[in-house]
C-alpha cells in the first residue's frame, strides 16, 4: 500500500510540475500587459538600432571635444550682446520625431478584431527611405496578450485562419502588445505583395489581430 502511494505521488510530480509550467506558458500572458514606445526609425535625426548597420545611419561628429566647447563658448558670447529675447511662440519646434522629407509611405491600414475573444486596434505603416530601408511601423498599437505571438506580412487581405496566411513572411516576436513599435523588413522585400499585417499565434495557430493595407 505503502508503495502504491509512493508510485502515485512520484507520477504526479513527474507530469504535474511539467504540465503545470505548460498551463502557465501558454496562459500567463493572458494576465500581462507588455507595453513598449519606440522612436519613428525613420526619422530625419534617427539613431538605427544596432542590429541594423546602414550606411546611412552614419553621424557627423564634430573633430574634437576642444572643438565643440570652443563652439559653443563662442556662441554663448555673441548670444549675450543682444538683449532681445525670442517670444516662445516663435520658438523652433522640436523636431526629434518628424519624419524625414525622403521616407515614403507604402502601405497603411488599421487593426481589427479577428473574433470576440482576441481584439486588435491601432494603426500598421510600411515606410521606406531614400536608401531603400523598408519598416513596417505599429502605431497607438494594442492587441489580446497570447503566447509566442509573431507578426507576419501575408499575402491574403483578410485573412480569416492558419490556412489563409500561407506564403507569410515572418517579421519575428511581436515586442509588446501595446505601443508603438518598428518591424525592419529583410532586404529585397519592399512590402508591395502583401494584403495584411497578422498577429498570429504560434502555438495554437491562431490569427488575433489583422490589419489589411491598402
Amino acid at each position: 500500500m505503502f508503495t502504491r502511494k509512493r508510485i502515485i505521488i512520484g507520477a504526479v510530480v513527474i507530469f504535474g510540475i511539467p504540465a503545470l509550467a505548460l498551463a502557465w506558458w501558454l496562459l500567463s500572458p493572458l494576465f500581462i500587459t507588455t507595453t513598449v514606445d519606440e522612436d519613428f526609425p525613420l526619422a530625419a535625426n534617427a539613431v538605427l538600432p544596432a542590429e541594423v548597420a546602414m550606411d546611412s545611419g552614419e553621424t557627423v561628429m564634430v573633430e574634437t571635444m576642444a572643438d565643440a566647447e570652443t563652439m559653443m563658448r563662442d556662441a554663448a558670447g555673441e548670444w549675450e550682446k543682444y538683449d532681445e529675447r525670442v517670444p516662445a511662440e516663435m520658438a523652433m519646434p522640436d523636431n526629434s520625431s518628424m519624419m524625414d522629407a525622403s521616407v515614403v509611405k507604402i502601405k497603411t491600414g488599421s487593426f481589427r478584431d479577428a473574433d470576440s475573444f482576441h481584439k486588435g486596434s491601432g494603426t500598421a505603416t510600411i515606410y521606406r527611405s531614400a536608401d531603400g530601408m523598408n519598416v513596417l511601423r505599429l502605431e497607438d498599437f494594442r492587441v489580446t496578450n497570447g503566447p509566442e505571438l509573431h507578426v507576419l506580412l501575408v499575402p491574403n487581405a483578410n485573412p480569416q485562419g492558419r490556412e489563409d496566411v500561407q506564403g507569410y513572411l515572418g517579421l519575428g516576436k511581436l515586442k509588446g502588445n501595446e505601443g508603438n513599435q518598428n518591424y525592419f523588413l529583410p532586404d529585397g522585400e519592399d512590402g508591395e505583395g502583401y494584403g495584411s499585417v497578422v498577429i498570429y499565434c504560434r502555438p495554437f495557430q491562431v490569427v488575433f489581430s489583422v490589419a489589411t493595407l491598402e
